[in-house]
């Protein structure tokens, strides 16, 4: 329970200001990005017309994902952004599955994971956006149906970051902190395992497939 809170930083003093950084958010975010890496080289080093059980997985992964892209773009959009699709899935699912390891934290508890992942989709959409349409009527979107409407339509684009972000983080930090209390109230016996499952496994894939999801239509918005 005296855990609850507690944040290991790491402080660097930059010309007057401090930069802070959260290392067990950094940490981890590392070693998801390090067995992705390693899961991916190990699934397509020797791919075979009957997989094992590594490439099957992948493959089942790409595809489903791949296939979920392509309905919300088309064809050769699809082929551009799912393998983005597919990556921002696997490390969102993996960051929210750490936590169930004992002595590791998932990076998306940390909001500034899911902040700058949701900053990311929002940076990519947008260019997307004016890559599709052309910059002139990109702007002239923010000022339908009437031009005093611009500032609401900006407002608007903005409190997506917001929402995809906050929700990823709420639920995250939410199943952690409800996992520790009734741990520490009931000394980690019977109902903390299935909490853990609950939220680990359960609330963790939702989580990152609603937020991979939301990434994909606000992508879709934009060019079409």
């Amino acid at each position: 329970m005296q855990d609850l809170g507690r944040v290991h930083q790491l402080l660097i003093p930059v010309e007057g200001y401090t930069l802070t950084f959260n290392l067990e958010a950094i940490i981890m975010a590392w070693i998801v990005i390090a067995v992705l890496i390693v899961f991916g080289f190990l699934a397509s080093r020797k791919q075979e017309r009957l997989p094992g059980t590594l490439q099957l997985f992948g493959e089942m992964i790409v595809t489903a994902l791949y296939g979920l892209t392509e309905d919300a773009l088309d064809k050769n959009l699809a082929r551009k952004y799912a393998p983005l699709v597919c990556a921002l899935f696997m490390f969102l699912l993996l960051s929210n599955w750490i936590g169930m390891i004992p002595h590791m934290h998932e990076p998306t508890k940390d909001l500034n994971t899911p902040l700058s992942l949701g900053t990311m989709g929002f940076v990519i959409a947008h260019a997307a956006g004016i890559r599709s349409k052309g910059f002139k009527a990109y702007i002239k979107e923010y000022f339908q149906p009437i031009f005093f409407m611009m500032p609401l339509n900006l407002i608007g684009e903005i409190a997506k970051i917001v929402s995809i972000s906050f929700r990823l983080f709420g639920n995250i930090m939410g199943g952690s902190i409800i996992i520790l209390v009734v741990s520490y109230l009931v000394y980690s016996i019977v109902l903390p395992p299935f909490l853990a499952a609950f939220f680990g496994l359960f609330v963790g894939a939702v989580q990152a497939f609603v937020f991979t999801m939301l990434t994909v239509v606000y992508i879709s918005v934009q060019v079409k």
